[in-house]
């Protein structure tokens, strides 16, 4: 049962997308922290029309939602870079190593099952089934 699971689990397009939703979106929040808490105060420092808002500019001065926030779209792009990143190097680069050295035969990939297993596990279905059909009479 165990051998099936990791099977199934390393067919490929299954890692890639447990990759892209669970370690992605946990990752995410320790970026966005770190962004948040380190890199976007450095861009502020850079400063623009109001050092408090950042590096950006006041279109109009008296409508505040007239800033262009560049300081948010660069802490963006530096949060993305660095998700990207460690999902590459964590997870996508092992898991392709372990599929090349698959296709040169120097690790087993996924297992079929025998003819014996399979008859094995259609004798205890047909059993299991002709025990349920013999109780309800």
């Amino acid at each position: 049962m165990l051998k099936g699971f990791k099977d199934f689990l390393m067919r490929g397009n299954v890692v890639d997308l447990a990759v892209a939703v669970v370690i992605g979106s946990a990752f995410t929040a320790i970026v966005t922290a770190f962004t948040n808490g380190l890199i976007k105060p450095l861009i502020s420092t850079i400063g623009g029309t109001d050092a408090a808002q950042g590096l950006g500019y006041q279109i109009f001065e008296n409508n505040k939602a007239t800033f262009l926030d560049f300081g948010g779209v660069i802490n963006a792009a530096i949060n993305f870079v660095l998700v990207a990143a460690v999902i590459y190097f964590v997870i996508v680069l092992p898991v392709k190593k372990i599929q090349e050295r698959r296709k040169r035969g120097q690790e087993p990939g996924p297992s079929e099952p025998t003819d014996v297993e399979l008859l094995i596990e259609i004798r205890d279905l047909l059993r299991a089934q002709s025990q349920r059909d013999n109780g309800r009479d």
